[in-house]
């Protein structure tokens, strides 16, 4: 039975405009009555995600403003929490901090994911950023190999710790929204997080198993299972054809990826979803984030979630039911250019989201 009524669920569109069209695309998504839009984060792929967070919080008045998702690499965790803490400054706390290991922003600069104790220790120290909260030198180990201690300066002084000094205790804390897909990283998120986010897919059975793991590493940490949130990244695409909806699916081999990282499937899979799962692994090419061959009707199916509007609300519905509160849906929205692509992105407008407008 689900906890979450309809009016609490946050409906979120993930954009990957230009920095220049980044105001616009706000601005159309919060008239469109999303509740808030995402940003990938790939500084090889598209500019700067703060910029463009910026250009939206000055554009809207309402919406939600995250990263979807940014990783432990490419900044230091005070940079992090900084940048996004100025992004709630500015949006009037609407801001919030999607996280991950990393995917294509550190494939483009020669690397894999983050490390699982990576993660785990940025986020550890993000949180405490964030809180107003020192955070003590020896638990940062981000620089450690590029630059020497400040001690070695002997100076007649130097900071005793680190924090954001610029915080106001009275403006709200930026939520952090971990995505994960493997057990490891769901159990880390859990104890981290504010709100864990699946990348598991549409399929329910995966859904509910990466919501089991994330409660009984709670419980297991000592930690209230229902004290923080759950969502999900879902692929979608409305439109009345079903054939039509499944070839305009997007990111569809990206996200399915993440469940098959290493070669190895996680979660409830079939023995036909597992050769989907593992064909996709040995296929993807990281530098067009595509795969050779067209995954199977049936598989699109469970995956993502395709077909006309009252498919697309019905199914929705089903992940809402399970406890799920905030989802991030990838599929032609307000930055679709294509015609096809434009008018998936209407009914989705018009016909699906006011069923979850509260």
């Amino acid at each position: 039975m689900s906890s979450v009524t309809n009016n609490q669920v946050e409906i979120i569109t993930a954009v990957r405009p230009r920095t220049r069209k980044t105001a616009e695309h706000a601005k159309r998504a919060e008239e469109a009555g999303w509740h808030g839009i995402g940003i990938l984060d790939n500084q090889n792929l598209c500019g700067d995600i703060y910029v463009s967070l910026a250009l939206a919080a000055s554009n809207t008045e309402r919406i939600q403003l995250s990263t979807d998702v940014t990783n432990p690499v490419t900044r230091h965790p005070a940079v992090t929490a900084g940048a996004i803490a100025s992004i709630q400054e500015a949006s009037e706390g609407r801001a919030v901090l999607g996280i991950g290991r990393g995917d294509s922003a550190l494939a483009f600069v020669g690397h894999a994911p983050a490390y699982v104790k990576v993660l785990d220790s940025y986020l550890e120290a993000l949180q405490a950023y964030l809180k107003g909260s020192s955070v003590a030198f020896d638990d940062l180990t981000y620089c450690r190999s590029m630059a020497p201690s400040a001690d070695t300066l002997k100076l007649a002084d130097t900071p005793a710790d680190s924090r954001l000094r610029w915080l106001d205790s009275r403006d709200k804390k930026v939520p952090v929204a971990v995505a994960a897909s493997g057990p490891r990283v769901i159990g880390t998120a859990a104890r981290h997080a504010d709100i864990v986010m699946l990348a598991l897919g549409a399929d329910l059975r995966r859904l509910r198993w990466g919501l089991e793991q994330a409660r009984t590493a709670r419980r297991e940490a000592g930690l209230e299972p229902d004290g923080i949130r759950y969502g999900a990244y879902l692929n979608i695409v409305c439109h009345p054809q079903l054939e039509a909806a499944r070839e305009m699916v997007q990111f569809l081999d990206t996200f399915v990826r993440f469940s098959v990282m290493h070669g190895k499937t996680h979660g409830p899979v079939t023995q036909e979803q597992k050769e989907v799962l593992t064909n996709l692994h040995k296929e993807y090419n990281m530098r067009d984030r595509t795969v050779s061959s067209v995954p199977p009707g049936e598989f699109v199916d469970q995956f993502a979630i395709v077909g006309p509007p009252e498919t697309c609300i019905t199914r929705i519905q089903e992940v809402i039911d399970l406890g799920i509160d905030r989802i991030v849906l990838l599929g032609p929205t307000v930055d679709a250019t294509e015609d096809e692509e434009k008018r998936c992105a209407e009914l989705l407008v018009q016909e699906v989201l006011p069923a979850f407008s509260g």
